[in-house]
């Protein structure tokens, strides 16, 4: 759960709103809204839990073995302060809640292709890259707490719960035993390799490990909106 922080200056954080892919995919289609908000929480809050399973047996008096089952995705809450107090006539906040909203209505190309879904999202929040990933707004709760002299909401405060979707990254053998999994990055202007590397790994210089993965001979021509292959830590560090 996030919460807002006092006498600092707030950062913009970004919500993408996505198709949902078609088929089998594991990528979130093109991108049909983005969400930008002032966010400076004191805290932000991720959850994630191991799932383990005990089958009691007779047979065994101090209990049975438990069996582990795999991990579940990622949770996160993000609390959305949205103020439009300067322009007490304007709509502008009733349409952002309505679009928060909309990420949990499925959508028409889905039910068109057979294959109904809500919107896929992605947050961002300057280089926290740990809250980045892919996943479906599972609830919405806006409280309006400022009103115009006319009645309409000028000031609210929204709760989105977020639920990880995991996504299947080419080259990862899910059997290997490695203990970080490979991810996809969408290059953002103002990218580049070495500052992908010193973001994810704590150094600048492992930077060619992201090149070779993506077989990339000129790092320097990385252009926004290519998606790459970030390689696990150990796999690095190897």
């Amino acid at each position: 759960m996030a919460q807002a922080g006092t006498g600092q200056s707030l950062i913009h954080a970004k919500l993408e709103i996505h198709e949902p892919p078609l088929g089998y995919s594991t990528t979130p289609g093109a991108i049909t809204d983005e969400f930008e908000f002032d966010f400076n929480p004191t805290q932000l809050v991720l959850s994630r839990r191991a799932l383990w399973k005990t089958t009691p047996t007779a047979a065994v008096r101090d209990g049975a073995l438990p069996e582990f089952m795999g991990p579940e995705p990622r949770e996160m809450e993000v609390d959305v302060f949205l103020d439009n107090s300067h322009d007490p006539g304007g709509t502008d906040l009733l349409k952002k809640v309505e679009l928060l909203f909309s990420c949990c209505e499925v959508t028409e190309n889905s039910i068109d292709a057979n294959q109904p879904s809500t919107p896929w999202v992605v947050f961002q929040w300057g280089s926290f890259t740990t809250a980045r990933f892919t996943a479906f707004v599972s609830s919405v709760t806006a409280s309006y707490t400022l009103f115009s002299s006319t009645g309409v909401p000028i000031r609210a405060r929204c709760k989105l719960s977020l639920n990880e979707i995991p996504t299947k990254t080419a080259g990862q053998n899910p059997t290997s035993g490695a203990l970080t999994a490979r991810r996809v990055h969408r290059v953002v202007a103002g990218d580049s390799l070495q500052s992908l590397a010193w973001r994810e790994y704590g150094n600048a210089g492992v930077w060619r490990a992201i090149a070779e993965a993506n077989g990339i001979d000129d790092p320097a021509r990385v252009r926004p909106g290519t998606e790459l292959v970030l390689p696990a830590a150990e796999e690095v560090s190897r």
